[in-house]
């Protein structure tokens, strides 16, 4: 076990001495590969769920730094501040083997009409920092939420009105939007102007307890699988969609609780813990939750691995009967929380 330890402390030090001396973007694939091989090694290796999940995340973001900033050495950028922004769970650092790009781009600009000359100037970098990162096994956005798309590289400004647009006025596009997007982190470039977009976010949510209920409302959609015996509910197939019906249920319950209550966490353990306690949740039921995150998140790790390891693409559902008797009623309890949590819900917003 010692010499287990030793080896990859080893490994995750050369890959870091890796990442920080990567200066040709031609080799970046050969680096992400060598990454992803550790990572599923680590994850493998019995990690706890979130721990794993950042472990992940954090070795992705340093691997997406070091590739903006060489792309940005590329192009002629205008001398104004910009910030790279990752959204969903990279903005959470939830990232697992399954994953797709989210990001924006956010800049300064101090008209409409500037705003647009940036555009031509940021766009063509954003767009090759997508394709270079797709290079490196991260998969371009389906709804091309990506700062190479112009809907997403946006000034300040047009950020905050998108914003506002969101909240204040609300529909079923917007809600999605929400779950994507304000799970927001800065991650390369002027890093205060990404935290002073979260902050105005967080202002407009917390203002507004009519968007949190129709977030609310919206995040009951996907029932926890529970039957009347207390046990998985399985589809069709006998399986669970782990992250439709699983995670998701924990990510967008804290979600909720930090932005109605203006906690600047964005990781769904830290948000429930930090904001929790406000929406009455007592000490042992955030333990509880959190613990059951881990779990499940644990468990679509070990599923992900498993498929990729049979050279199988990893999907999201989980067979409860291919897990032994230990892991079912793990399991079993985790999605008994999410049901609670789910409860929470309904009772802070009357549903």
């Amino acid at each position: 076990m010692n010499s287990d330890l030793s080896l990859s402390c080893r490994q995750q030090l050369e890959l870091s001495v890796a990442l920080g001396g990567l200066a040709d973007l031609d080799t970046a694939p050969a680096l992400a590969d060598r990454l992803r091989a550790f990572l599923l090694q680590a994850a493998g290796n019995g990690l706890d769920g979130v721990v794993a999940t950042r472990l992940i995340s954090a070795f992705n973001d340093r691997l997406s730094q070091r590739i903006i900033e060489l792309t940005a050495r590329r192009h002629r950028l205008p001398p104004v501040a910009w910030c790279w922004l990752a959204l969903g769970s990279e903005g959470r650092s939830e990232q697992t083997f399954v994953t797709d790009q989210d990001n924006g781009l956010v800049f300064n600009a101090t008209s409409e009409q500037e705003a647009a000359a940036m555009l031509r100037l940021f766009l063509p970098f954003a767009q090759e920092v997508n394709e270079r990162l797709a290079a490196c096994g991260f998969a371009l956005c389906s709804g091309q939420i990506m700062a190479g798309n112009p809907a997403w590289c946006l000034s300040f400004d047009a950020w905050r009105e998108k914003f506002i647009n969101w909240v204040r006025r609300p529909d079923p596009e917007a809600l999605l939007n929400a779950s994507i997007f304000f799970d927001l982190q800065p991650l390369y470039g002027e890093l205060s102007l990404g935290e002073q977009l979260r902050a105005l976010l967080l202002s407009l949510t917390v203002a507004t307890p009519s968007f949190q209920h129709l977030m609310a409302v919206n995040a009951l959609c996907a029932e926890a699988p529970i039957n009347f015996r207390g046990e998985p509910a399985v589809d069709s197939d006998n399986a669970i969609d782990l992250k439709k019906y699983g995670s998701r249920i924990f990510v967008d319950a804290a979600r909720i609780f930090a932005l109605a209550s203006g906690a600047r966490a964005v990781n769904t353990a830290e948000r429930l813990r930090l904001a929790g306690a406000e929406t009455g949740m007592p000490a042992a039921e955030i333990a509880a939750a959190n613990a059951a995150f881990s779990q499940i998140l644990r468990l679509r790790l070990e599923q992900q691995i498993e498929a990729l390891a049979k050279g199988k693409t990893a999907g999201y559902g989980l067979k409860p009967a291919s897990l032994h008797d230990v892991d079912r009623a793990i399991l079993r309890e985790a999605l008994k929380q999410a049901k609670r949590l789910q409860q929470r819900l309904k009772l802070n917003y009357a549903l």
